[in-house]
């Protein structure tokens, strides 16, 4: 059974903008699968989904690529959504990863970036301006998710 719900995950956040997982409940629903919260959350786990920022600007749940460039294989594991706010860039890791993550990006020298800070689980960056932000996010999700 999982195995043909993650399919039908695996369809439905290509077909559709799934932005929660209430609306990944729904749609599963809708096509036959009645499943609580806990076993979404389960599933976005084991299909290894991250949230990434479509062309208009929604967070949606999103495969990881089967090949990461290089200086991103330890960013592919571990970042779960990255984010901003005005001039600070927010990457969000699993738990317990976030060192490692942003000593990676620290060693990437990223355009316009003033200095990373990480704690367990989340790591700030600050950028120039709020330009560089959106334009680090671009970069960021090419480079960990392809």
């Amino acid at each position: 059974m999982a195995n043909a719900r993650h399919e039908m995950i695996r369809k439905l956040i290509e077909t559709h903008d799934v932005s929660t997982q209430e609306m990944l409940r729904d749609l599963l629903a809708q096509n036959g699968f009645s499943v609580t919260q806990a076993t979404i959350s389960r599933d976005i786990r084991q299909l290894r989904l991250r949230k990434r920022r479509t062309a208009s600007g929604l967070s949606c749940y999103a495969k990881a690529p089967a090949a990461p460039a290089a200086p991103a294989n330890l960013l592919t594991d571990v970042v779960v959504k990255i984010d901003y706010a005005i001039n600070i860039v927010a990457v969000n890791c699993h738990a317990g990863s976030a060192p490692a993550a942003c000593a990676v990006l620290d060693r990437m020298q990223l355009p316009d970036v003033v200095g990373t800070i990480a704690g367990d689980d989340t790591i700030f960056i600050l950028t120039r301006s709020e330009i560089s932000a959106k334009q680090l996010i671009t970069l960021l999700e090419s480079q960990i998710w392809g």
